[in-house]
């Protein structure tokens, strides 16, 4: 498709004839975008399309090729993200920039505080309170980054590049982490915020919202820009799917009430945060094989300390762990991957790959312990190599090669990568936290496809996910946790309604 002549009047920002690579691999090719004051702009495309590396060429974070960038109507360069924030653009990554051992409060200071440390943090404190109920969701400005959930870093997250007063907002799967209410919330506040005369461009896979809230959409494929700047009214659900991805398929809902053997047994769990308020009380749930067992729940309620115990970085301060009828003492995560649980964490970079290693390196890293390529000190890696390749190629790893740093991976290529390393090994338990989490819908249905094949390999699967309509599609069994609790239980076709009712209520 050919540059559009009408440029909006009014344009805030505009990319042209954009060329960026990677590792030797081109990630944009003559892309181009343009959104107006006013507006909100939403970016679509399909993992690896290219539509994070080129808002991150206009935040300042990657330096192009070739091509122009125009603000304001003006040519410009950004000198790196201060340059960005000066020419009044604020971005929030997919991917957290927060520092985990600060509190909220100290976080956003380091963004947006002036004069003294102490009369800057006490007014950061002020103005977080402020847009905490603006926005319609609760952030807690002195707990520290690693003592909350992902739900609630993205919260700080958007909150630190409001409260830093930016006239053009990028925001990269803003509501991937938030349930239904709280994004429409947000989604709200979005609207308000663009027709104050201000720009939000909005990188997301959720047509709804797009359909919802987006005045104008750009679509990217593979680098490059495929549709520019048309109405999301002018267009079908289905001709937006097949923009991005191609065709679609036809998503088939399948549930099985059959269990198989019980093979992960929890039992009154109990867990502290790190200030001492309980994060599970007296948690207890079964899975057996054969069944996806979907977790509902609105983020905070005890969901990543759980699957931080089931992977063995959190000790249960009380309670019984059985895997296979023996109770585990002490799980360690040795102990319990060689017990045959799998983790797909919602934190990829902090749990489930290293940025600095090669895609390779990071496949059978859980490999070698099994000695599947010989013994730590000697292993094969010719077929190691060919195992990698065969992964890159099943599991549509774009922009990927063995040899390639996991950093350069898109996000959910990144997510790939660990989904390939966890399902091609030998499992009976399989914990997926948030899988799909800033994936497209066909990198999507693959996970989920995936799920179920694991199912049919006579595995057990823990969905978490904050996606209520990811669990109530999916899942064979759903619990609902509330307050570190489950608090209840459904079989098969559950009633959304009495789903949220028990997430949303104080039981």
């Amino acid at each position: 498709m050919s540059e559009k002549k009408d440029t909006p009047i009014g344009s805030a920002l505009e990319l042209k004839g954009v060329y960026k690579s990677f590792d030797g691999i081109p990630a944009l090719v003559g892309a181009f975008f343009s959104a107006g004051w006013g507006e909100i702009h939403a970016l679509l495309g399909e993992n690896g399309a290219g539509k994070s590396s080129l808002m991150n060429i206009a935040y300042g974070l990657y330096k192009a090729d070739r091509g122009t960038i125009q603000i304001k109507g003006h040519s410009t360069t950004v000198d790196g993200p201060q340059g960005a924030r000066l020419l009044g653009i604020g971005m929030v990554h997919q991917h957290f920039t927060l520092v985990r051992n600060f509190t909220v409060a100290e976080n956003i200071m380091l963004a947006s505080g002036h004069g003294s440390w102490r009369r800057s943090l006490d007014n950061i404190r002020k103005r977080i309170s402020e847009a905490s109920e603006m926005l319609g969701f609760p952030v807690d400005p002195d707990r520290r980054i690693e003592d909350i959930s992902v739900a609630e870093q993205q919260r700080a997250e958007i909150i630190k590049v409001l409260i830093g007063g930016a006239r053009i907002l990028i925001l990269d799967e803003p509501t991937a982490v938030l349930t239904d209410k709280e994004a429409d919330s947000l989604l709200n506040q979005l609207r308000a915020f663009a027709e104050k005369g201000n720009c939000v461009v909005m990188i997301t896979h959720k047509l709804r919202e797009v359909f919802s809230h987006a005045d104008r959409v750009t679509v990217m494929r593979a680098g490059q820009t495929v549709e520019s700047g048309c109405a999301p009214a002018d267009l079908t659900e289905r001709e937006l799917s097949e923009l991005m991805v191609g065709a679609t398929e036809t998503v088939e809902r399948t549930y099985t009430a059959v269990k198989g053997d019980l093979k992960l047994d929890l039992q009154q769990l109990g867990a502290l945060r790190e200030s001492g308020a309980p994060a599970l009380s007296e948690l207890s749930l079964s899975l057996f094989g054969g069944q996806i067992y979907g977790l509902a729940g609105v983020g905070g309620n005890g969901q990543t300390e759980l699957a931080e115990i089931l992977m063995g970085v959190r000790r249960a301060d009380q309670g019984r762990i059985s895997l296979h009828g023996q109770e585990l003492l002490s799980p360690t995560p040795r102990k319990l991957r060689r017990g045959g649980i799998a983790c797909v964490p919602s934190d990829r970079y902090i749990y489930g790959m290293s940025g600095d290693l090669s895609v390779m390196d990071n496949f059978i890293v859980s490999h070698i312990d099994r000695r599947e390529y010989g013994i730590p000190i000697w292993v094969n890696r010719k077929a190691i190599l060919r195992d990698t390749t065969n992964a890159i190629a099943s599991f549509s790893i774009q922009g990927a090669r063995p040899t390639t740093r996991a950093r350069l991976l898109s996000g959910g290529n990144a997510q790939k990568l660990v989904l390939a390393r966890e399902m091609t090994g030998q499992f009976s338990v399989l914990l997926a936290h948030s899988p799909t989490r800033g994936l497209d819908v066909k990198a999507c249905a693959d996970v989920h496809r995936l799920l179920r094949e694991a199912c049919k390999r006579g595995a057990a699967v823990l969905l978490m996910s904050e996606d209520l309509d990811e669990i109530l599609t999916y899942s064979d069994r759903i619990g609902v946790i509330n307050r570190g609790r489950i608090v209840g239980e459904f079989d098969g076709h559950a009633d959304r309604q009495e789903v949220g009712r028990l997430m949303v209520g104080h039981g």
